[in-house]
């Protein structure tokens, strides 16, 4: 509704919906689409280096015409932006002062220094209007009509705000709530997804799980006495099988609904096919060796490595050549000028099995392909006898889903995939496995007792756990 008291930005959202409907409509060709890119990276590039002071000194020899686009030699010249000059620059990284934004929030904090992520009226017309157009259809599979529960984890994050305008764009009801609140708690969510017969919940997989939890604990039936059957996941590592098994759990439809950060906010966005696609005319995106920094080559029409965003538009924080700390996969897409994203881990979740580097996503898709029926997991990691062993930690919704398990499946997928030893164990997990978000899907979900010395971010993960075992 403020664009009502503010034409300019009511015109500059007509034009960002008119840009992102050919978007989905194919309207785009990869030549005009590449023109476009880099004529707004280069828009990006003068702005923060005449706004920011960060980027006044960190760009000052970037070659850049003074209008229109930058070479993609010049722009490969580029220096990055990492997380660490975020947290050491803070709010010089900016290019608007505060009192221009429309909102603030930051990052967590729990791993590293928190820092400034505020958001402008762009920021937000252009990240909401992808994820608008891309839900529509979701949405609409599922019904007319939508109550949803968004669950963000903080007052100063972003998911609140962005999924409430995205949902009114789309008509449907919004009921914001963190069940970790001591004000709201798991007792009175449940209450109000039963009461306001809550169709479709926003959260992590990691809440999803607690959810089911307190349910199950609380004698509530999943199937019978709540109305959810959609739910979107987002802020940690999902693979499709995981997906599959939380759907099997909430007799849902389970999206891994977005890739995004505080930070670089909106870089992919789930459509109706179920699959992660990237939004080029907001980012322009690379794929580098995490090691080289160099740009990583198409093998088969796949890129593989750490992700790499500049935002096409001049919002509070426009970041240049930002270094996400991300693995990914992005897939060709035919006729699209969008890529399919796979996230598959974070660079310091980085583990070792038998040798080999292994990433969080394909050590979770390999296991959950044999399960389901199985409301939480964790994984220990041990050495014997010179061999890596794994253990699998798994707690069943129920005895008939516990005697269900085949373990033999299970130790044989994981042997012939990363060439170590594996056991099996059925028990009840604790509270660390709902901290991913908060920390990372590594210190949530595996404790590696090979090492030796303190692990920060399990530390970190441990301390959030404690603390909402308290709860």
């Amino acid at each position: 509704m403020f664009t009502l008291f503010r034409p300019e930005l009511a015109a500059y959202a007509q034009g960002t919906l008119a840009e992102q409907r050919r978007l989905h409509d194919g309207g785009w060709q990869p030549g005009e689409l590449h023109s476009l890119q880099m004529e707004r990276a280069a828009e990006t590039i003068r702005y923060a280096r005449a706004n920011s002071a960060f980027y006044a000194a960190r760009l000052s020899g970037v070659t850049v015409p003074a209008a229109g686009p930058v070479s993609p030699q010049d722009f490969a010249s580029v220096p990055f932006t990492t997380k660490d000059d975020l947290r050491a620059d803070l709010f010089d990284v900016m290019s608007q002062p505060i009192d221009r934004a429309w909102v603030y929030y930051e990052t967590t904090g729990t791993t590293g220094r928190a820092t400034p992520c505020p958001r402008d009226e762009r920021d937000s017309i252009v990240n909401n209007t992808a994820l608008t157009l891309a839900y529509e259809k979701i949405f609409a599979q599922h019904g007319e009509r939508h109550v949803v529960a968004v669950m963000g984890p903080t007052e100063l994050h972003s998911t609140g705000d962005t999924f409430g305008d995205v949902l009114r764009n789309l008509g449907h009801t919004v009921v914001k709530m963190w069940p970790h609140s001591p004000v709201v708690g798991f007792p009175r969510a449940l209450a109000l997804l039963e009461q306001l017969g809550v169709t479709a919940i926003v959260c992590t997989p990691g809440m999803a799980i607690s959810l089911a939890k307190a349910a199950r604990a609380a004698g509530i039936d999943l199937h019978g006495r709540l109305s959810v059957r959609l739910i979107l996941t987002l802020g940690e590592l999902t693979s499709p099988a995981m997906l599959e098994n939380l759907g099997a759990l909430w007799s849902a439809a389970v999206y891994n609904c977005m890739y995004a950060s505080q930070e670089a906010s909106i870089m992919a966005a789930c459509h109706a096919d179920g699959r992660l696609h990237t939004v080029p005319l907001n980012n322009l995106i690379e794929v580098i060796d995490p090691d080289t920094g160099l740009a990583v080559e198409a093998v088969g029409g796949v890129r593989e490595g750490e992700l790499v965003v500049t935002h096409l538009y001049r919002g509070a924080k426009p970041l240049v050549r930002y270094r996400t700390g991300d693995l990914v996969r992005l897939f060709a897409e035919p006729g699209s000028v969008s890529e399919v994203m796979q996230p598959i881990g974070r660079t310091r979740d980085a583990l070792h099995l038998a040798g080999r580097r292994v990433t969080a996503f394909d050590l979770e898709q390999t296991l959950f392909t044999h399960i389901r029926g199985v409301i939480d997991y964790f994984l220990l990691i041990d050495e014997d006898d010179g061999q890596d062993l794994v253990t699998v930690n798994l707690e069943p919704v129920d005895e008939a889903a516990g005697a269900a398990i085949d373990r033999v499946a299970i130790r044989r997928a994981v042997a012939d995939a990363f060439h170590v030893a594996c056991e099996v164990v059925l028990g009840s997990m604790d509270a660390i496995t709902s901290t991913g978000a908060m920390v990372s899907w590594k210190a949530a979900r595996i404790h590696d007792r090979r090492g030796s010395g303190a692990e920060p971010e399990r530390a970190a993960a441990l301390a959030i756990a404690a603390g909402r075992g308290t709860r």
